[in-house]
Parts: C-alpha cells; structure tokens; sequence
C-alpha cells in the first residue's frame, strides 16, 4: 500500500490516495464529517474508473488531480453509490465519462437540484456546481470490468441510508466500496432511508461479502470490524427510539435525554436526532424509505445543536 497527499482545508489534514490492492486506490478526506467523503479509483490499461465524485468543485478538481498523479489516462467510468451530493455534485467534472447508478440515484439526484442548505451547514464554498445526474441506470445491479478485475456494482435491495445505495464489490482483491452504509469512526445517517433496512443490508449483503478491506464512505479505509461498528450503532438508534417513544417523548427531546455512551466521541452528533426521527417513523407504521419533512428534521437537529449551523468543513 502506498499514500499520497491531496487536497487540504484549513483545520483539517491533507486528502490521501490509499493503493488498497494493486491498481485499486482509495481517495481519503479527514475528516469525514458533512460534505467530506471518500471515493475511489481503480486503473486500467485504457482508462480510470472512478467510485464516486465530491461535493464541492474544489475538492472534486483535487480528487482528479490525484487521480492523473496514477494515471495519465481519462476517467471513463464514474459510479454513483447513492444520490448525495458529496458523492455527486462534482460529476459534471469528469468530462465524457459514463455516469452509472441505481435507477432511483438518478431521479434523486435531479428532485434534490443544486446545493441550497440556508442556515442549515456552516458556509460551503460549492464553486460552479452543475447538475450532472446519472445516465446508465440499473435496476438490481451491472457488472464492469477493469482490464480483467471484474468489479460488481450492486444496489443492497432495500432503503438504507437511502433509497438507492449501491456498493462496489471487488471479489477477486475482497475490496469494497461501501458507500455510506459504512461511516467509519462517524456518526452513521439514516433520515433518507431506513434503520432496519440498514441493519438488513449490513447483516445480509455486507456481513456475508466477509471483505477483507473496506472503503467506507466516510472514514479511514478498514476491515469487517467496522460493519459491527455500525450495526451496534443502529441497534443503540433503535432502543432509543423504543425507549423514547414507549416515555411519550418526540425525536428531539429522546435525543436530548439519550446517553450517548460510547458513541459521545463521534462527531456530528446530532443525526442521532435525524435517525430517530426515522426510527419513529418506522415504529409508527411508515414504509422504509418513505418521504419524511427533512426541513423539520433538520430543524430539530439545529435546535439539539444549540442553535447553531451545523459544522461543515466541505
């Protein structure tokens, strides 16, 4: 494994490149909080295809910068895990490459539009975001190639941390690309997708794989340990929800008496509001995935901040 240094934000240590197997790279950015993902790139002898993209054009021009530090060769091929905008507002970037995603990733992508957090985020820096929606689409899943390393893209078949998340699946190196079912070392956001649907794609699609080294969506590269991670995390979402709800309690006033415990050093602390409300809504009968007032929500999680805009590093 080798590293190099990318893009830095004040505050916050250089991006890396990460080989995880030979010609396969993962592109880290500390520190993993809002709008600060990870992606990954794997070279062949014709062409890069990239995992993912970044969410603002600075960090997404630095991602390909690094990326042409590998490989003098374009990006050919740009996979979507899931519709988020630190995973896609910088596709317009990556000139005539092939956008490939789940087919609800893409109406995703075009219903959420441009960046418009006001008093939501602390002030991001977007620069010239376009709209570049996906334009290859699946429904269950498609399998590339690189060269001869066959690489299996595969939506996890129930809503997650969204509707649409995919993971990409290297069988022949047992690297995956979790996507965001996997926030290593950071708060896990469930508001868009589900709490259960994510402990049943965790359990039954991840856990299964038994990777030997993971690219989570945020976070630093790891093994299988950071799927348990997760699911204890979820499962701790869940009973507080129990809890909360069985104490006539809304979201935000459980998630202000919960003891975090030993997830209090997470940062972004205040999705545990967001993965309540999500928790409640399942409780309450509402299909996984369904739609929830996210403005409200995040009213809430502002207020459980103190009021304050949410720290954005992006």
């Amino acid at each position: 494994m080798s590293s190099a240094p990318g893009h830095v934000h004040a505050g916050l240590g250089p991006a890396r490149v990460q080989e995880v197997s030979d010609g396969v790279y993962a592109y880290i950015q500390p520190d993993g909080t809002w709008f600060i993902n990870n992606t990954g790139f794997l070279v062949g002898g014709k062409g890069v295809t990239s995992v993912d993209a970044c969410s603002t054009e600075r960090r997404t021009r630095a991602y390909l910068a690094a990326i042409a530090g590998r490989s003098p060769l374009p990006v050919r091929t740009l996979i979507n895990t899931h519709h988020h905008g630190d995973h896609t507002h910088g596709n317009y970037l990556f000139g005539d490459a092939t956008i490939v995603a789940h087919e609800r990733c893409r109406e995703e992508v075009l219903a959420a539009g441009l960046p418009y957090f006001p008093g939501v985020f602390e002030d991001v820096e977007w620069g010239d975001v376009r709209l570049a929606p996906p334009f290859l689409t699946y429904t269950d899943g498609v399998t590339l190639y690189v060269d001869d390393l066959r690489c299996e893209v595969r939506h996890v078949g129930v809503p997650a941390h969204t509707t649409n998340d995919s993971i990409v699946w290297l069988p022949d190196r047992s690297v995956l690309f979790s996507g965001d079912l996997i926030f290593n070392g950071g708060t896990p956001f469930m508001l868009m997708g589900s709490i259960t649907g994510a402990i049943e794609a965790l359990e039954h699609v991840l856990k299964p794989l038994s990777p030997e080294t993971i690219v989570p969506g945020h976070g630093e590269v790891c093994g299988p340990e950071a799927i348990d991670a997760v699911l204890g995390y979820l499962r701790f979402v869940l009973q507080a929800a129990h809890d909360g709800r069985a104490a006539g309690l809304t979201p935000l006033q459980a998630a202000l008496e919960t003891d975090l415990g030993r997830y209090a050093d997470l940062p972004d602390q205040e999705r545990l509001v967001g993965n309540l409300h999500r928790a409640y809504a399942e409780l309450d009968g509402a299909a996984p995935g369904s739609p929830l007032s996210v403005l409200a929500v995040f009213a809430d999680m502002l207020t459980y901040n103190g009021g304050s805009p949410l720290r954005c590093l992006a």
